[in-house]
């Protein structure tokens, strides 16, 4: 029986000491939400229904219809010219000449949302970290304890092996 006994570590903080150091966690979509204007949420809402298969669908069943009736209907109902289809060409020029800075605009909100929701998991992340090392110590403390009385008690634990 050795009559050294091991360091005890420090006591780590209680449980009430934690919680009290604890910060509150911030609704960080409802304060990004709050600080949008209304066009950049017009702007968040022209990027996330142009994203979208939907639009998509209108828009190449658009372009069916429009090329559809040009080519396969009689000359004289025809009202943009095979082949050249201008009329159609200018449109669809201007729609993507409209969306193109509107959906850099979301994607730019977006983004910065994201950001700020990166920032937040890293601080709860960080406030998990602080926590488990608490918990760590805890056992670390618990462990010296025990072994302090182990020693005390004059059981030799190393040489059961689990064995009685």
């Amino acid at each position: 029986m050795s009559t050294t006994s091991p360091t005890t570590p420090l006591q780590p903080p209680s449980l009430e000491a934690v919680i009290k150091r604890r910060r509150p966690l911030r609704n960080v979509h409802q304060e990004v939400l709050q600080a949008i204007s209304p066009l950049d949420r017009l702007a968040l809402w022209i990027t996330v229904r142009v994203g979208s298969m939907g639009f998509f669908l209108g828009i190449f069943g658009w372009t069916v219809c429009w090329l559809g009736w040009n080519v396969l209907a009689p000359p004289a109902w025809q009202f943009d010219p095979p082949m050249a289809f201008v009329f159609w060409l200018f449109i669809s020029n201007v729609i993507q000449i409209l969306l193109m800075p509107l959906i850099m605009v979301g994607q730019n909100l977006m983004g910065r949302h994201a950001e700020v929701r990166a920032e937040h998991d890293l601080e709860v992340n960080v406030r998990a970290e602080q926590e488990i090392e608490v918990i760590l110590r805890h056992l670390e403390y618990q462990n010296a304890m025990l072994i302090a009385m182990v020693q005390k008690l004059g059981i030799d634990a190393g040489s059961h092996n689990g064995r009685p």
